[in-house]
């Protein structure tokens, strides 16, 4: 065989114990609720972000 090849037959029937108990839940923090902004308008969040910026340079 060359480089890189390899034979199907031992891709077969690979079992593999797995230990679940350590594994990360990526539904453990999910979140099915509403959200909300404190902002009516555009021009009002693009003025609060600039005053933002503003804060940011001093």
């Amino acid at each position: 065989m060359g480089f890189g090849s390899y034979d199907e037959s031992e891709q077969k029937d690979q079992n593999v114990e797995t230990d679940d108990s350590e594994a990360v839940n990526v539904h453990e923090k999910d979140h099915d609720g509403d959200v909300n902004f404190e902002f009516d308008d555009e021009e009002t969040l693009i003025d609060r972000l600039g005053e933002m910026k503003d804060d940011d340079e001093e």
